[in-house]
């Protein structure tokens, strides 16, 4: 496999990477790309910016908006479901170090 292909391959593995655009990841999450820019104006997910300007979102953000709609369409209000995911998102990294930080040797 030549070095390009590999670059390639671990741009599909990696979370962080701004693969969807607005109108994909809307689609992909059953809502509005209004949505999507709510939660980009919350302060919960900020996407990547394409070299035109476009939204490009990554497969982590999608969890976290999926998460949000999940909040939102049970009745809680949009920022309160942004603090909440943000708090639980903190809460499992801290389990992580943690976990890392008790691990026999």
């Amino acid at each position: 496999m030549d070095p390009a292909s590999k670059a390639s391959d671990a741009k599909f593995d990696d979370d962080d990477y701004p693969a969807y655009t607005m109108g994909r990841a809307a689609e992909m999450l059953g809502t509005t790309p209004g949505f999507l820019r709510s939660l980009d104006e919350a302060e919960l997910i900020t996407p990547q910016r394409s070299p035109g300007g476009h939204r490009r979102y990554s497969r982590y953000q999608l969890r976290l908006a999926a998460r949000a709609r999940e909040l939102v369409d049970q009745g809680t209000a949009l920022e309160a479901a942004c603090r909440i995911i943000i708090l639980e998102d903190q809460l499992e990294e801290a389990q992580r170090i943690n976990t890392q930080l008790h691990r026999p040797d």
